[in-house]
């Protein structure tokens, strides 16, 4: 029987374990500095996006001194670690919040010993904090069994701002949208909304969504089990809020029972916990099939929507100290579409989507990794040091 990500997820919870870091984020499992790097390619790469596996692959492919440029559709970096300054007195990560592995994880993603790595998170503490579950208008509250992390007072876009931007910041094309990708010939060529791009090999750090809608052409085709994966690949849709109260009248998190569990997830989780501030910031999260309820509102009536559920859940509590909030809709993000591939994905179709084409076409992001993990933030990195070992070997 194989295990999916979901499952997996559960397991490390359960026996109180984070999820393991990979070995490929160097050799002999210790940072090294820039100058030990060596290779005997020396031709240029270009990266598609500038999200997390893109960045992360462009300063990978930087500690090897080799030439690289990313084309990035949207007008700034960091595709689904976006983040706002200006909701709270801490950052509101509208995209990817948590750490879900050990945060020895900063360092090997840094990959550089001579570099001091400070990022400071704090776990759930699970002798106090309580987790409702919410089902068939039944709240069941128990203490919270859970091995992520928060970030605190920054978050991964924080993360990437100090150690990785400022050695690639200069090399990215905003606003820049690739229509197709020509690896025929000795070049890789990229006809983009700027103009035609040459270069000697190509990553691909796309949200798979945009794959999936065909909206980069590759010439000659991916192979026939590469277009299957991406075709056949369970995108799920994706929502995120987060409301300010003049009261903390809710949980650490309160889950929601979804069957099948492979529709989705929904859950309303204190986002304030471990930060400091004074304010009751409360997040919800869901995605896939539950989204739709999101998505499908706006303004008023999806406020009162929001409040009205956690009405009935708090006895009317949410109403009556309801402050202000603030929505991210990924499916309008026009260059990420969704929200990420289904942690019920099965592992060899991930580790598909994660394989090099013909020693030119290359993948680096959340949903294109060894199977062993993906969409996470650390994944992303983990597959961008997969992808940059594989360019100059």
């Amino acid at each position: 029987m194989e295990m999916t990500r979901e499952e997996f997820i559960k397991m490390c919870g359960i026996m109180g374990l984070s999820l393991p870091l990979q070995a490929s984020f160097s050799t002999d499992g210790k940072s090294k500095p820039n100058n030990n790097f060596r290779t005997d390619f020396s031709g240029k790469v270009i990266i598609i996006g500038a999200g997390a596996g893109g960045l992360a692959t462009a300063y990978f492919l930087g500690q090897y001194g080799i030439d690289f440029e990313i084309l990035e559709a949207s007008e700034t970096y960091g595709g689904r670690m976006k983040t706002v300054n200006d909701f709270a007195d801490f950052p509101i990560p509208l995209g990817a919040e948590w750490l879900h592995t050990n945060p020895k994880v900063f360092k090997k993603i840094v990959n550089n010993s001579s570099v001091p790595v400070d990022v400071e998170t704090v776990g759930y503490d699970r002798t106090k904090d309580t987790v409702g579950v919410w089902e068939n208008g039944r709240l069941e509250v128990s203490k919270l069994v859970d091995s992520d992390r928060k970030f605190v007072n920054s978050g991964w876009l924080d993360f990437f701002e100090k150690y990785i931007i400022p050695s690639v910041s200069d090399k990215i094309s905003y606003k820049t949208i690739v229509r197709s990708v020509d690896y025929s010939g000795d070049q890789v060529i990229l006809n983009t909304s700027a103009g035609d791009y040459q270069a000697d090999k190509v990553v691909i750090s796309v949200p798979l969504k945009v794959l999936q809608d065909g909206d980069i052409k590759f010439q000659p085709e991916l192979p026939s089990d590469k277009s299957e994966a991406i075709t056949k690949a369970v995108i799920w849709d994706g929502f995120k809020a987060f409301m300010e109260f003049s009261e903390k009248f809710y949980h650490t998190t309160t889950s929601f029972v979804i069957n099948p569990e492979t529709e989705g997830q929904k859950l309303y989780y204190d986002a304030s916990y471990g930060q400091d501030t004074e304010k009751n910031i409360l997040g919800l999260f869901v995605v896939g099939k539950p989204a739709q309820d999101y998505i499908s509102l706006s303004g008023d009536a999806l406020r009162e929507f929001m409040l009205n559920e956690l009405d009935e859940i708090y006895d009317s509590k949410a109403s009556s100290s309801y402050l202000k909030h603030i929505v991210q809709n990924w499916n309008e993000e026009p260059f990420i579409k969704a929200a990420y591939l289904t942690d019920h994905e099965n592992w060899r179709r991930v580790r598909t989507l994660g394989k090099s084409v013909a020693d030119k076409v290359y993948f680096a992001g959340g949903p294109y990794t060894d199977g062993e993990d993906w969409v996470a933030v650390h994944a992303a990195a983990q597959s961008a040091k997969t992808a940059a070992d594989e360019i100059v070997k």
